[in-house]
C-alpha cells in the first residue's frame, strides 16, 4: 500500500479487504426466518438455526451472511485504492528531464497510460510497478531521484482504473496489464528484454512477480512488498478470519518459486503498513539467485529517501550484476 490501503499508499484510508465467511448447511425452514430477518430488520425475535452440533441466534447469522455478501461484491473497492486523471500531480514541466506520454493496449482492449523518462547513457531500462493508491503521478519525487541516481531509463504505467487509464482495477486485470507493459516495452520501444530490471514496489511487487514467472528479464527487484493476499489481511485483522472468504490472492509466495532470474528484495525496518517479516518470508520461498537489502530506519513510503546511498547502491550493483554477460547467461 503505498498510501493508503491494503498495500500501498499515501492518499486512500486503511483497506478493509473482505471478512470471512465458513459455508454452513441450514435447514430449509430455516431460510425464511433468514431473510425476515435480513429484509425487515426483526432482530427482536431471537431464533436460532441448527447448524451441526450448534445453535446460532438467526439474527446473528443473518447478519454475518449479509456482510459477507456485501464485502465479497465490493472487495476490489476495499483492495484497490485509484484516483483517476486529473486528480494527482501532472505537472511534469517543472522537472528538466523528458516525460512521454505513451498509451498501449492490453490482450482484452483495454487501454493504459505511461510515461517513459529515457536518458541518453542509461545501461538498462527499469520498466517500475508503482504501489497502491493514487496514480503514477503521485510518483513523481520517486521518479526524479531515480533519475538523479540510477543511468537507466524508466518506463511507468498507471493499472486500468488508476489515473489516465480506462477500465477498472482487479486482480487479473492488473496481471494483464503488467503483460501489456512489458511487451510495449519489448516490442514497441525494442527493449531488450536482457537490459530491462522488473521493478515492483508494494502491491507491485504482486505484479511483477506474476509477469517475471513467465517472461524474461535481467533482474527483480521487489520493494515493500508481502508475500500473499491472506497474510496481509492476518496481519490488518488478526484474529478475524477475514481471508477465508478473500477472492483476491495476490499469491507472490506461490509464484516466486518459478521465478529464475536474479531477485533484489528491498525493505524498511520500520515499515508499518507491509511488515518486514512479509518480506523477509517472501524472500525465504525465493530460488537463489536472491539478495535481501534491510533499510534501517525506513518506512512504507520512505524507503527511497532514509536508504539515501545505501538504497542506491545496492540498486545500481544489481543492475550491474544482472546486465553482465555472465548474469545473463546464468538467467537463461
Amino acid at each position: 500500500m503505498e498510501g493508503a490501503s491494503f498495500v500501498d499508499g499515501k492518499l486512500g484510508k486503511n483497506a478493509c479487504p473482505a471478512f470471512a465467511f465458513h459455508s454452513f448447511v441450514l435447514r430449509k425452514e430455516a431460510l425464511p426466518f433468514l431473510f425476515s430477518i435480513i429484509l425487515f430488520n426483526d432482530l427482536h425475535l431471537f431464533f436460532y438455526l441448527e447448524v451441526g452440533v450448534f445453535r446460532i441466534p438467526a439474527a446473528i447469522l443473518a447478519a454475518f451472511l449479509l456482510f459477507f455478501v456485501v464485502l465479497r461484491l465490493l472487495e476490489p473497492r476495499f483492495i484497490f485504492y485509484p484516483l483517476k486523471y486529473p486528480k494527482g500531480d501532472w505537472e511534469t514541466q517543472r522537472y528538466a528531464f523528458e516525460i512521454q506520454d505513451h498509451f498501449f493496449e492490453t490482450a482484452d482492449s483495454v487501454r493504459l497510460h505511461a510515461w517513459y523518462l529515457p536518458r541518453q547513457d542509461a545501461i538498462a531500462t527499469i520498466l517500475l510497478f508503482h504501489g497502491n493508491a493514487g496514480n503514477l503521478s503521485h510518483r513523481l519525487d520517486l521518479l526524479a531521484k531515480f533519475r538523479e541516481n540510477l543511468p537507466v531509463n524508466i518506463f511507468i504505467f498507471d493499472y486500468r482504473g488508476y489515473g489516465r487509464s480506462e477500465g477498472k482495477p482487479s486482480e487479473a486485470g492488473l496481471y494483464r496489464d503488467g503483460e501489456a507493459a512489458y511487451r510495449y516495452l519489448t516490442q514497441k520501444l525494442s527493449v531488450s528484454p536482457d537490459k530491462l530490471i522488473l521493478f515492483g514496489r508494494s502491491l507491485g511487487g504482486a505484479v511483477a512477480v506474476d509477469l517475471a514467472q513467465h517472461e524474461k528479464a535481467a533482474g527483480l527487484i521487489l520493494e515493500s512488498t508481502f508475500s500473499t493476499g491472506k497474510d496481509m489481511a492476518r496481519r490488518m485483522f488478526g484474529a478475524i478470519p477475514v481471508w477465508w472468504i478473500m477472492k483476491i490472492k495476490l499469491d507472490s509466495a506461490g509464484k516466486i518459486q518459478n521465478v529464475k532470474m536474479p531477485k533484489l528484495f528491498l525493505h524498511g525496518t520500520r515499515d508499518e503498513l507491509v511488515p518486514i517479516e512479509l518480506g523477509k518470508k517472501l524472500f525465504a520461498l525465493a530460488p537463489p539467485p536472491k539478495k535481501f537489502v534491510a533499510i534501517p530506519g525506513a518506512k512504507h513510503n520512505d524507503i527511497y529517501e532514509t536508504g539515501g546511498e545505501t538504497y542506491y547502491q545496492a540498486i545500481a550493483e544489481f543492475i550491474l550484476e544482472c546486465i553482465s554477460p555472465k548474469a545473463n547467461l546464468a538467467a537463461n
